[in-house]
C-alpha cells in the first residue's frame, strides 16, 4: 500500500535525535555517477556556439505567467517556434556544466542550477517535432546550423548532446497524458525526471522531497531562459505518470518523471491513440557497483500518481478559489519593501548570472542592503507559471496571488535599515510583517541543522505550508506542487541574489518541527519545505 504524502513527510522529518542516530558514513566506493550514460543509442550534438539570452536576470525571473506578461496579445513573439540554438540555450543554462574547479588534484564540475549535495539526480528529456536549424526560425542571415528531427531525446550535459531514444513525433503522447492545451500546442516539451538512487545514496528517503527541490531550482532557470528568449513556457505538474515514463523508456521504481515544461506555441501535436507506444528499454551504464532501494520513496511517488489525461484534467480543475496551506496576515507592524525600479536595477544578463551562481560556503557577518533584499524578494516571489495555482480574475491575470501554497518567513540578522527579528512576508502587498524583534543568530544556526551558514547568513528565508490542507484540497499529488512552488521561488531567489555582485546564497536543510515551533504561533500546523539563506560571501 502506498504511503501518502502526510505520512511520508512525517516519517522523513529531521530532528536533532534523528540526525544523530542516522550518523552513518557514506560509502564513496559506491557513490553513483551524476550522469546517465546510454550505451546503445546514437547521439545528436547541440550547437557549439550560441547567442546567450541577454535579458537582465532580474527581469527574466519576474515572469508570473506562461507568456511572461500579465496581458497576452495574439501574434506576439512568445508564440514563435524555438530552433536548435534556442534548445541548446535551454538545456545548457538549466542543466549544463557551467563551472569547473580544480581542488586537491580533483576536477569538480558544477552545473547551472543548485542541487542537493551536488549529486545531480534530475535529468532533462526533450520531446519535439522537427526543429529548424539555429538562426533559421527567427529569420537570421547567418547560415542555418542543421535541423533536429522530431523525436524523443535525453540531454547529456557531459557532451552537450542529445541521446536519441525515439525517432518521430511523439508530442501527442504528452498531450494525451497531460490533457493540457499548452503541451498539445508546443513545438517542444522538456520533461524532468529524478533517478532516486543518485540522491538517496546520501539522503535516503528524503530524496522524494529533493526531487522537487532540485527540479524546481533547475526549472526556475529553464523558465527564465525561455522567457528571456521570448518563448511561452510553464510547468505542468498534472499528467498520467506511466505513459510519460514509458515514452522515455524509464522505470519509475528507479527513475520517474516529475514535470513537463512546454516551450513555445503554435505547432499542434499530431494525434496519437491513447493506447500508448511501443516499449523501449535502452541500455545504460551502471550508476554504481551496488544500487540500493528505498521503498518509502516509491510508495510516496505511487500515492500521487495519475492514470490518464482526463484524470489529470479533473485533478487540475480542483484548484481552490483561495490560498491553501498558508496563513492569513496578522496585526504585526508592517515594513514595506523598497525594491529598485527596472531602470536602475542590476543589469547583469541572465546568462552571466547563471554562470556566476554558486552555493555560498561561508558568509561574512556583514549586513546587506535592505534595497537589495527588497529587490530580490520582489522579483523572485511573484509566483511561477504552473498549471495548478490559485486563479484570480481570469480577465486580469496580474491580480492572481504571487504564491498559492507556501508562506515565506524570514529570520533577519544583518540587513541595514531593517530591525533584526522574525518576519512573515506578504508578497502580494510587498510587505514584511514583523512577528518579533531581536537577534536570532544562534537559533538560525540551530534550525539549519546546526550549520554555521545559517547563523552567519544575513537572512534565512523559510517556505512553509500546511500539508494536511494541501492534501485535502489536491490529494497526494498536491504535496508535489507545494514542494515545487517553494523550490521554483528559491531557484529565482538564487538568480536574484547572484544578479548582485556582493551577494551570495545557498539552500540548507533543517530540523522540521523545530522550525514550525520557532515561527509559531503564526506557523502552527505548517511545516517547512525549503530553506534559502542569503548574505555577503566570504
Amino acid at each position: 500500500m502506498a504511503t501518502g504524502a502526510p505520512e511520508y513527510h512525517e516519517r522523513t522529518k529531521h530532528s536533532p535525535r534523528s540526525v544523530r542516530e542516522a550518523g552513518r558514513g557514506l560509502d564513496f566506493d559506491n557513490k553513483p555517477t551524476p550522469y546517465k550514460q546510454y550505451i546503445d543509442r546514437p547521439s545528436r550534438p547541440l550547437v557549439d556556439r550560441i547567442r546567450p539570452p541577454q535579458q537582465p536576470a532580474l527581469a527574466a525571473i519576474t515572469e508570473p505567467t506562461a507568456d511572461g506578461r500579465a496581458e497576452i496579445d495574439d501574434g506576439l513573439a512568445r508564440a514563435r517556434r524555438p530552433d536548435l540554438e534556442a534548445l541548446t540555450n535551454l538545456c545548457y543554462y538549466s542543466a549544463g556544466i557551467t563551472t569547473a574547479l580544480n581542488r586537491r588534484g580533483r576536477r569538480l564540475l558544477f552545473r547551472a542550477a543548485a542541487t542537493t549535495g551536488a549529486l545531480y539526480h534530475v535529468d532533462l528529456y526533450v520531446v519535439c517535432g522537427d526543429l529548424a536549424g539555429a538562426n533559421a526560425a527567427d529569420g537570421g542571415v547567418e547560415p542555418s546550423i542543421g535541423t533536429l528531427e522530431a523525436g524523443v531525446y535525453h540531454f547529456d550535459p557531459q557532451t552537450l548532446s542529445l541521446s536519441v531514444l525515439r525517432e518521430g513525433d511523439y508530442r501527442g503522447v504528452l498531450a494525451n497524458a497531460s490533457g493540457h492545451a499548452g503541451v498539445a500546442d508546443a513545438p517542444l516539451s522538456v520533461v524532468a525526471t529524478s533517478t532516486w538512487w543518485r540522491n538517496a545514496w546520501k539522503y535516503g528517503d528524503r530524496t522524494f522531497r529533493h526531487a522537487f527541490w532540485d527540479s524546481g531550482t533547475m526549472l526556475a532557470n529553464l523558465l527564465a531562459v525561455a522567457h528571456a528568449l521570448d518563448y511561452r513556457a510553464e510547468v505542468v505538474t498534472g499528467f498520467a505518470d506511466r505513459p510519460v515514463a514509458e515514452l522515455l523508456g524509464v522505470e519509475p521504481a528507479r527513475e520517474a518523471p516529475l514535470e513537463i515544461v512546454p516551450i513555445g506555441a503554435g505547432d499542434a501535436a499530431p494525434e496519437i491513440t491513447p493506447a500508448g507506444v511501443d516499449p523501449i528499454d535502452p541500455d545504460t551504464a551502471a550508476l554504481s557497483p551496488h544500487e540500493k532501494e528505498f521503498p518509502l520513496i516509491g510508495e510516496a511517488w505511487a500515492a500521487g500518481t495519475v492514470e490518464s489525461g482526463s484524470e489529470a484534467e479533473a485533478w487540475r480543475s480542483r484548484y481552490p478559489t483561495e490560498r491553501i496551506g498558508t496563513r492569513d496576515p496578522g496585526d504585526g507592524e508592517r515594513v514595506s519593501l523598497e525594491p529598485v525600479d527596472p531602470e536602475t536595477a542590476s543589469r547583469r544578463p541572465l546568462h552571466e548570472t547563471i554562470r556566476r551562481r554558486g552555493s555560498c560556503r561561508e558568509y561574512e557577518r556583514e549586513p546587506i542592503s535592505f534595497r537589495k533584499l527588497s529587490t530580490v524578494l520582489d522579483r523572485a516571489a511573484r509566483g511561477a507559471p504552473m498549471d495548478v495555482r490559485l486563479r484570480g480574475n481570469h480577465d486580469e491575470p496580474a491580480d492572481e496571488p504571487a504564491l498559492s501554497f507556501v508562506d515565506p518567513y524570514l529570520i533577519v540578522n544583518g540587513v541595514v535599515g531593517l530591525e533584526s527579528g522574525v518576519y512573515h512576508y506578504h508578497p502580494d502587498a510587498g510587505e514584511l510583517e514583523r512577528l518579533r524583534t531581536g537577534e536570532f543568530r544562534a537559533e538560525a544556526g540551530h534550525l539549519a541543522l546546526d550549520q554555521r551558514l545559517g547563523a552567519d547568513a544575513a537572512v534565512c528565508l523559510y517556505f512553509l505550508t500546511d500539508v494536511a490542507e494541501i492534501v485535502d484540497a489536491l490529494g497526494d499529488r498536491g504535496y508535489r506542487v507545494a514542494q515545487l512552488e517553494a523550490a521554483l521561488s528559491a531557484g529565482r531567489l538564487y538568480l536574484g541574489t547572484y544578479a548582485h555582485r556582493d551577494l551570495g546564497g545557498t539552500g540548507l536543510t533543517f530540523y522540521d518541527d523545530e522550525v514550525t515551533s520557532f515561527f509559531a504561533p503564526r506557523a502552527a500546523g505548517q511545516t517547512p519545505t525549503f530553506l534559502y539563506t542569503m548574505g555577503r560571501p566570504n
